[in-house]
C-alpha cells in the first residue's frame, strides 16, 4: 500500500470512528456536540476517500448506513402530496439543482415549500 492510501485509510478510519460517536450523541442520546453541517462536512470527507479507494468501504461505515430500525406503534401512511427532502444543500446552486429536480417531477402542479 502506497503512502498516499495508507493515509487514506488512516483518515477514513479515523472519520469512521469520529462519525459513530456523533451518530451515537445524535441518535441515542439526543445530544448533539456538532452541528448538522460539521457532521455532513466530515461524512463528505469520508465519502470521498471511498470514492477513491473502495477498497477502504467497511460494511459498518457510516456511509453505507441506510437508517435505523423503523419506530413502531405508527400507521404506515401515504401521502397525498410526495414529501422530497432536501438532503445535504451547502450552497445556492445546490439548491437551485433541487428545485429544478421538484419542479421536474412536479411538471405542471404548484410547488410548495414548507
Amino acid at each position: 500500500m502506497d503512502s498516499a492510501k495508507q493515509e487514506a485509510s488512516a483518515r477514513a478510519a479515523e472519520l469512521s470512528r469520529v462519525l459513530h460517536y456523533h451518530n451515537y450523541r445524535y441518535y441515542v442520546l439526543d445530544s448533539p456536540e456538532v452541528s448538522d453541517a460539521e457532521y455532513d462536512s466530515l461524512l463528505r470527507e469520508l465519502q470521498v476517500i471511498e470514492a477513491k479507494y473502495p477498497d477502504l468501504i467497511t460494511p459498518d461505515s457510516p456511509t453505507q448506513r441506510v437508517g435505523g430500525a423503523p419506530a413502531t406503534g405508527f400507521q404506515s401512511v401515504t401521502h397525498a402530496i410526495p414529501m422530497y427532502s432536501l438532503a445535504n444543500a451547502f450552497n445556492a446552486g445546490d439548491l437551485r439543482e433541487f428545485d429544478q429536480r421538484v419542479r421536474a417531477v412536479a411538471g405542471q402542479h404548484e410547488v410548495q415549500y414548507v
